[in-house]
């Protein structure tokens, strides 16, 4: 379990099987691994690992197995062994002898066991030899250079170890968000299939979509005569590696990846991302993954106040109740509750005097708002807004008839330029940029002037193949040019001339990252005043969870850019929807549309698949009250056309 420490699950209320499939195979995995690391015997750490993996792959009712006593015929499964699944299974109580495992190891050592790579053997030892029993400790022995001397390991091990227990740190403090909403909207499905669910919604900060997503928020209607069945079935549910509590109206729990119907992947990944959020590493922790969730169980009268709670953002609600109370009123999750009918009353008590609100809207209204989309609750102007209708009319999906930035097999990525442009067509999008990396980018396989004048050829006889034909889409042709000393670009001035546009992007993030802010800024706005440069790609260079970007005042940048857009000179920020990125960050998408600076969201895509990761952007954006007139994407192909020349 690569989110935290091991841990039995708590025995579900509703009777036998008091565990499911996967809750069964995940502790007989835990017991292999607490073995090994205190020295059992190895065929008897073989005998769980063989176990967890045949329960894990079953399909049969579990309970089904025991009462018919075909478990104790599967293969591996002895008597004692057998016995002990019983009892787990049909009483609902784990064997004295786990139990006792998994509270007399240190916890430190169990911590231990989430740095990629490391595994019990390779613990116990440097446990038995240096007394390494925490995260901390080996961090500190590595460190001190103490591991390589030790036989079997060596500098490289060291190295890995301090790696993996930074990349650890990282993937615990918060997920990002295309993984938060993968497990959160797999998660609400399921619950929302549920007998006796009127709805079940999203909320906290992944119905804000945030850049990042600590743990999920999930609000439940449900009548109370279905209270309890509705609990049991969600505490049945597959995916629940832990129950971390249950109570009247929360649920707590942890997720993994078999929650994923079709499985979990994390899909293709361009070299110089994955590079920087730690490469197989990052990987393995990611498909072996947890993520927290909080489950509460309202009322459908309580729903939509208890959903606007826990939405939040804790700023955007303390607004809102500042306000319910400049009116006399009280508002928390429970209600709208008038002060002068509910006195001292408190929770529930006080909810049945709550003015009434069948959604989110008529709570706004009754505070004398607009109801505020949940990307915006951010107390960033967006009360104000709402109490003189000025909210913006935000960008969607639908708006969206292009990209610039994405990338073919001519550089890193790995589809064709016709598999790349039969997709964006096939998405109802009217046109496509493709901007392959330019030469100095070693490691995204760059393409030469060459090669990229004759795609640029490859580019035209298929723009003139569809207007012949009444087409309504063509492609643009472009590069994704490294920003050079002095803030040049990576082809010549000739070769740039011949294409439609070009976006300039920082990839030498450690010279960048070593040079002050004022040299950087500088920089960039040397390279925007470059005939040829058309849009600041990834302006920061920021990977989220994986490495902050260089210093650069981006205010200062954006400025310049619209300096050059009130001349008639396009010059225009990328907002990278790649999820890794976001980058123009959402609280600058705002600045941007103020001074007149188009923003262009791009998937930076390297596959088909890629392609839709431009809805991670389109959220981004709506966070950063972008409105489609703010963006080249809602251009036609022709409309772009004219911006371009």
């Amino acid at each position: 379990m690569a989110g935290g420490g091991f841990s039995l699950p708590k025995a579900r209320p509703s009777g036998p099987p008091y565990f499911s499939r996967n809750q069964i195979a995940t502790v007989m995995h835990q017991v292999a691994v607490l073995l090994e690391l205190n020295g059992a015997n190895v065929f008897r750490v073989r005998s769980y690992q063989n176990a967890s993996r045949m329960l894990g792959g079953l399909t049969e009712d579990l309970g089904e197995l025991v009462t018919t006593g075909r478990l104790f015929e599967m293969k591996g499964i002895g008597k004692g062994l057998g016995s002990a699944l019983t009892q787990a299974i049909m009483d609902g109580k784990w064997p004295s002898d786990w139990v006792e495992l998994h509270s007399s190891t240190p916890q430190g050592l169990i911590e231990m066991l989430g740095i990629p790579g490391l595994g019990p053997k390779r613990i116990k030892l440097m446990n038995e030899e240096l007394g390494v029993d925490s995260v901390a400790s080996l961090k500190e022995a590595a460190t001190d250079g103490l591991i390589a001397p030790m036989k079997g390991f060596g500098k490289k091990s060291q190295q890995r170890m301090l790696d993996g227990i930074e990349l650890l740190a990282r993937f615990r403090a918060r997920r990002r968000l295309d993984v938060g909403l993968m497990y959160g909207e797999a998660f609400q499905s399921k619950i929302s299939s549920i007998e006796g669910v009127l709805k079940a919604q999203l909320a906290g900060s992944a119905r804000r979509r945030k850049e990042t997503i600590g743990d999920l928020d999930l609000v439940v209607a449900v009548e109370d005569e279905h209270h309890e069945s509705v609990a049991e079935a969600i505490l049945s549910l597959p995916g629940i590696a832990d129950v971390k509590g249950a109570g009247d109206s929360k649920i707590s729990l942890i997720l993994d990846t078999s929650i994923f119907d079709g499985g979990f992947t994390v899909g293709h990944i361009d070299p110089n991302v994955l590079d920087a959020i730690g490469g197989e590493d990052y990987e393995q922790l990611e498909s072996g993954g947890t993520i927290d969730a909080q489950v509460r169980l309202v009322t459908p009268e309580v729903f939509p106040f208890t959903l606007a709670y826990f939405t939040g953002s804790k700023e955007h609600n303390i607004a809102m109740r500042q306000r319910a109370i400049d009116r006399g009123l009280k508002l928390n999750e429970f209600g709208l509750i008038p002060d002068a009918k509910a006195g001292d009353l408190k929770g529930m008590a006080a909810a049945k005097f709550s003015l009434q609100a069948s959604n989110e809207e008529e709570i706004y209204r009754h505070l004398e708002l607009d109801w505020v989309t949940p990307e915006l609750r951010e107390d960033t102007g967006e009360i104000a807004a709402a109490e003189s209708s000025a909210l913006p009319e935000l960008l969607t999906g639908l708006d969206i008839r292009g990209a610039l930035h994405n990338h073919t097999t001519l550089s890193d990525g790995e589809a064709s330029l016709e598999e790349m442009a039969d997709t964006a067509r096939k998405m109802g999008w009217n046109w496509l940029g493709i901007a392959d990396h330019s030469p100095t980018l070693k490691i995204a396989n760059g393409a030469s002037a060459e090669d990229l004048l004759e795609q640029g050829e490859t580019i035209r006889r298929y723009n003139a193949s569809w207007a012949e034909e009444g087409t309504d889409f063509r492609l643009f042709h472009g590069v994704e040019s490294d920003i050079l000393e002095g803030g040049k670009l990576d082809h010549p001035d000739d070769v740039l001339s011949q294409l439609d546009y070009t976006v300039a992007s920082v990839h030498a993030l450690s010279k960048w990252k070593a040079r002050d802010e004022l040299q950087n800024t500088e920089e960039l706005m040397q390279c925007i005043d470059h005939p040829s440069t058309t849009v600041l790609g990834h302006p920061t260079g920021r990977i989220l969870q994986g490495r902050d970007g260089y210093e650069v005042d981006l205010f200062a940048v954006l400025e310049h850019m619209a300096e050059h857009n009130e001349e008639g000179r396009l010059k225009a920020v990328e907002l990278n929807a790649s999820p890794y990125r976001l980058d123009l960050d959402w609280r600058l998408c705002k600045h941007a549309k103020g001074l007149g600076v188009p923003v262009i969201i791009n998937p930076d895509a390297h596959s088909i698949r890629g392609l839709a990761d431009i809805s991670y952007g389109v959220m981004a954006a709506r966070k950063g009250w972008i409105e489609p007139h703010d963006v080249l994407n809602s251009l036609g192909g022709e409309e772009l056309s004219l911006r371009l020349s």
